[in-house]
C-alpha cells in the first residue's frame, strides 16, 4: 500500500513550471538556448538582433516583445518549427534564402508543428512568410507580412502558404508585396479571415481546398482577388474587392459552395467570373463600377444567383449560350442598374423581367470589328425588336423577379487606409 500511494504522489504531483529565459542578443546565443531549453520554456529575446536560423525541437514560446529581430542570414528558413504547441510572438524576422524548392521562409512550420502559434510578428522581406507545411490546427494570426519585391512577381513566394494542413486558421494579416497573399494547396477545413491583401498577383489563391471558409478579407489593387478553384463545399462570405484588376472573385471548377455578401468594386476587367463551376449560390453580393459584372463560361450550371446588386457595370452580364438561364430564386431575383420598371404593388419586386443581353452582344463578343456598326440603324432596329418581342432573342439570361432596391455593403474607413 505504501508503494502504491508514493507511485499515486508522483503521477499526481503537478508539472514543474515553465523556465522563464532571457536571451541576450550575442551570436550564437539565441541557437544554444533554443538547444538548452526545456520543454514549455518561454523565451524572452532581448532587444536588438539575433543571429539565425533556428530549428525548435521542443514544446517553446519565443516572445520579442516587439523589439528583437531574427535574422536568417539569407539561408534556408529563418525559424524551422519541428515540435507541437510552440508560439512565436512579438519578433521581428527577415533574412531567409532564396530557394522555391526547399521553400524558405521566415517560419516554417513541419508535419511536426501542430497546433503552431505565430502571432503579432513581422516578416519582412523573406521568401515566403510562413509555411505552414503538413501541420495541422496552426494559426496565423495578426502578422505584418511583406513580401520581396525583386525579381518578377511569379517568381516570388507568397505570404502563407498552405500545403495539406488541416484546421489551419490565417486571421487578421496584413500581407502584401511577394507573389499571392495566401496560397493553399492540397487541403482541407481552413479558415482565411480578415486578413488585408495589397500589390500582390492574387489576394487569395485556392485549389483543391474542401470544406473551407474565406471571409471578411479585404483585397486592394491586386491582379486578382479571391481565386477559388478546384474545390467544394466553401464559404466565401464578407469579403471585399477594390480595384483589382482582373477578377474580383473567381470560380474555377467550384462546386456546391456559397458565395454571400461580398463587395467587389471598380475592378478593370471583371467583377465575377464563373468558369465550370457547379451548383453554387451566390446571393447578397455587390458587383460594381467593372467593365464586366459578372461572366459565365463553360457550362457552368444549376447555380443558383438572388439577391445581388449589379451596380453600373459596363456590361452587367456577359454569358454566350443557346439555353436560358433563370437568375430568381423563390420569387427573388437580383438588382440591375440599368433597369427602368416600375413597382405598381410596392412588394419591391419589379413589374417586368430583365434580360441583360441580346444578339447583338452575342455578335460584339465573338467579333469585336462589329462595334463600327453599333450606331447604324439597322443595329439599333435589332435591338429593338428583339427588347419587344423577347422570343427573338437566343437565350442567355433572364431575372423574372429583378428587385427595385440593392443590396449595400459598406466599407469601413480603416480598411482602406493605405498606411499601416
Amino acid at each position: 500500500m505504501l508503494r502504491l500511494g508514493l507511485m499515486l504522489a508522483i503521477l499526481l504531483m503537478p508539472a514543474a513550471a515553465a523556465a522563464q529565459r532571457d536571451v541576450p542578443a550575442e551570436p550564437g546565443a539565441l541557437a544554444a538556448a533554443v538547444r538548452e531549453a526545456a520543454s514549455g520554456d518561454v523565451l524572452h529575446l532581448a532587444p536588438g538582433r539575433h543571429q539565425g536560423p533556428i530549428v525548435i525541437k521542443q514544446p517553446l514560446t519565443l516572445e520579442g516583445g516587439g523589439a528583437a529581430t531574427i535574422d536568417g542570414g539569407g539561408e534556408g528558413s529563418v525559424i524551422t518549427v519541428a515540435a507541437p504547441d510552440v508560439v512565436l510572438r512579438g519578433l521581428t524576422i527577415v533574412g531567409s534564402g532564396s530557394s522555391h524548392e526547399t521553400i524558405d521562409a521566415g517560419v516554417s512550420l513541419g508535419k511536426k508543428a501542430r497546433n503552431a502559434v505565430v502571432e503579432g510578428n513581422r516578416l519582412l522581406g523573406n521568401l515566403y512568410g510562413v509555411d505552414i507545411h503538413g501541420a495541422r490546427d496552426a494559426r496565423v494570426a495578426g502578422n505584418v507580412i511583406d513580401g520581396r519585391r525583386d525579381h518578377r512577381v511569379n517568381q516570388r513566394g507568397n505570404g502563407v502558404y498552405v500545403w495539406n494542413a488541416p484546421g489551419a486558421v490565417v486571421e487578421s494579416n496584413d500581407i502584401r508585396w511577394g507573389r499571392d497573399g495566401i496560397f493553399v494547396n492540397t487541403s482541407r477545413k481552413n479558415v482565411f479571415r480578415n486578413n488585408r491583401f495589397r500589390e500582390l498577383r492574387f489576394a487569395v489563391h485556392y485549389m483543391y481546398a474542401d470544406d473551407s471558409e474565406v471571409s471578411g478579407n479585404l483585397s486592394v489593387g491586386n491582379d486578382l482577388g479571391y481565386a477559388v478553384m478546384f474545390s467544394k463545399r466553401l464559404r466565401v462570405t464578407g469579403n471585399i474587392s477594390l480595384d483589382d484588376r482582373e477578377h474580383g472573385i473567381m470560380l474555377n471548377y467550384a462546386n456546391s459552395s456559397l458565395v454571400s455578401g461580398n463587395l467587389v468594386r471598380g475592378g478593370e476587367n471583371r467583377c465575377a467570373f464563373l468558369y465550370n463551376a457547379h451548383k453554387n449560390r451566390i446571393e447578397g453580393n455587390r458587383f460594381e463600377r467593372c467593365r464586366i459584372g459578372i461572366h459565365f463560361t463553360a457550362g457552368s450550371e444549376r447555380n443558383a444567383l438572388t439577391d445581388n446588386a449589379f451596380i453600373g457595370n459596363r456590361t452587367q452580364v456577359k454569358y454566350v449560350g443557346s439555353r436560358w438561364l433563370e437568375w430568381s430564386d423563390d420569387g427573388r431575383g437580383n438588382h440591375w442598374s440599368d433597369l427602368a420598371a416600375y413597382d405598381v404593388d410596392g412588394d419591391g419586386i419589379a413589374d417586368a423581367p430583365y434580360r441583360p443581353n441580346d444578339h447583338m452582344d452575342h455578335i460584339l463578343w465573338t467579333q469585336p470589328a462589329a462595334k463600327l456598326l453599333l450606331g447604324a440603324p439597322a443595329v439599333q432596329l435589332v435591338r429593338w425588336a428583339q427588347s419587344a418581342f423577347p422570343a427573338l432573342l437566343p437565350g442567355g439570361v433572364i431575372d423574372s423577379n429583378p428587385l427595385m432596391r440593392p443590396v449595400e455593403i459598406p466599407v469601413p474607413d480603416w480598411e482602406i487606409e493605405n498606411d499601416r
